[in-house]
């Protein structure tokens, strides 16, 4: 069998990719009407996404792995240079990109657990910081939030970049698994270690909310 029909994405890579645009665009528009329960709901639902995407990194399908396409300085400055490879799922500097929207999507996620708008809205872990913590917690979630919408813009022009202008099919690949010339070369894992992992990530987040501390009692 061609190496060419097996998919360069996996199933639930896939799925992550797609729910976790999902994710954004719903957290945006809840953040805006104010829909707190829902905006707190979709921010669990990010870190138990981005947990089980870097827990998949290691143990996932071959080219899901970060070993397979993170490539080092020198394969980054090359590419830039119009001389580096171009790799079966992410070019070299696509990979680095993956990671810095990982970080930020996981950023954005948990310093949202301590926030609180002092009326309708308190994180679970906000009553377990300190005020110091809280407030350095407000600061980094807009400040990711800027970097994310800075970052997915630049991720979504160079994917119309290479899509349209460089002919190279990402997003049939990203829909199907595979598409005309971005083929992978094994078989994917089964999709059932990607769901212990999904439930094993959040059954952690689980147990670390138990943990949180209530809100303090409230004196008449």
């Amino acid at each position: 069998m061609s190496a060419r029909l097996h998919p360069v994405w996996d199933i639930p890579t896939r799925l992550f990719h797609w729910l976790i645009v999902a994710c954004v665009g719903l957290s945006w528009w809840s953040a805006e009407t104010e829909n707190h329960g829902l905006h707190q709901w979709l921010g669990y639902t990010v870190i138990v996404l981005v947990a089980s995407r870097i827990v998949w990194g290691f143990v996932g399908s071959v080219h899901s792995r970060f070993a397979d396409f993170l490539a080092g300085p020198g394969k980054v400055l090359a590419y830039l240079r119009g001389r580096g490879g171009h790799g079966v799922g992410h070019n070299p500097l696509g990979g680095w990109s993956v990671i810095a929207l990982l970080f930020l999507l996981l950023l954005q996620a948990v310093s949202g657990l301590f926030n609180s708008d002092d009326v309708f809205f308190t994180g679970p872990l906000y009553y377990g910081a300190s005020v110091g913590l809280r407030d350095a917690m407000g600061v980094l979630h807009e400040l990711a939030f800027n970097g994310l919408l800075a970052l997915v813009g630049l991720h979504i022009l160079a994917v119309l970049y290479h899509q349209f202008w460089r002919r190279e099919r990402l997003l049939q690949a990203m829909l199907r698994g595979s598409a005309k010339g971005r083929g992978g070369r094994s078989a994917p894992v089964s999709a059932w270690r990607a769901l212990a992992v999904l439930l094993l990530c959040a059954l952690a987040l689980w147990g670390l909310l138990q943990l949180a501390p209530p809100p303090p009692p409230v004196m008449w």
